[in-house]
């Protein structure tokens, strides 16, 4: 084995080693959920509502193995088994708080696609907000300092110009292209603007 190739396996290696203690539950996923959180508070559904909840509640977890996906949408394995225990939680009557901190408490905040607000939390919530308000705050800043810099800033002729909107370089062969140029932009004829004296 080279070396670089035995450096990258010492790496990888080590990385599953930190993560591992991540996905695995903190608790046996079949403790007693009333250790956990509690009697339970709500009512014990059945039928199509129990099915219709137990969809709306697994929207809300995230599944432990896959990339962004929650518990309902995910056909890992994992996943189905955490939707069946969501759907037997439900049906012994715990609401949808309660079943949410159960899997919270096994896999971690992480567990939940909404965290909930708070501790650092408020950050992940208001950071884009603040970054966007800091952001159109700096824009408005500049901005203005420029608006204000120009209006301070005097007005300097170009040099061999005269004043007025039939300014002529004072070259003369500048002056017939300037005047040609007007002559086909503005149709002035011979590029003098209407009402000029010369």
């Amino acid at each position: 084995m080279t070396p670089r190739l035995t450096a990258g396996f010492a790496l990888v290696t080590t990385a599953l080693l930190l993560a591992a203690p991540l996905a695995i539950p903190q608790q046996p996923a079949g403790s007693e959920p009333s250790r956990v959180v509690g009697p339970s508070r709500g009512r014990a559904l059945a039928g199509e509502v129990l099915a219709a909840r137990t969809e709306e509640v697994a929207g809300l977890l995230r599944c432990p193995v896959c990339q962004g996906l929650s518990v309902a949408d995910s056909p890992a394995t994992m996943a189905v088994n955490m939707k069946a225990q969501v759907k037997e939680l439900l049906a012994q009557g715990y609401d949808q708080e309660q079943i949410l901190a159960y899997f919270e408490h096994s896999y971690g905040e992480f567990v939940r696609l909404e965290p909930p607000l708070r501790g650092v939390n408020w950050l992940v919530w208001l950071g884009p907000v603040l970054a966007l308000a800091a952001g159109g705050a700096v824009v408005a800043w500049t901005l203005r300092s420029r608006r204000r810099a120009a209006a301070e800033e005097p007005v300097v002729p170009l040099p061999g110009l005269g004043p007025g909107p039939d300014m002529l370089p004072d070259d003369p062969e500048l002056a017939r292209h300037v005047r040609r140029v007007r002559e086909l932009a503005y149709g002035w004829p011979d590029g003098r603007p209407p009402g000029s004296s010369s």
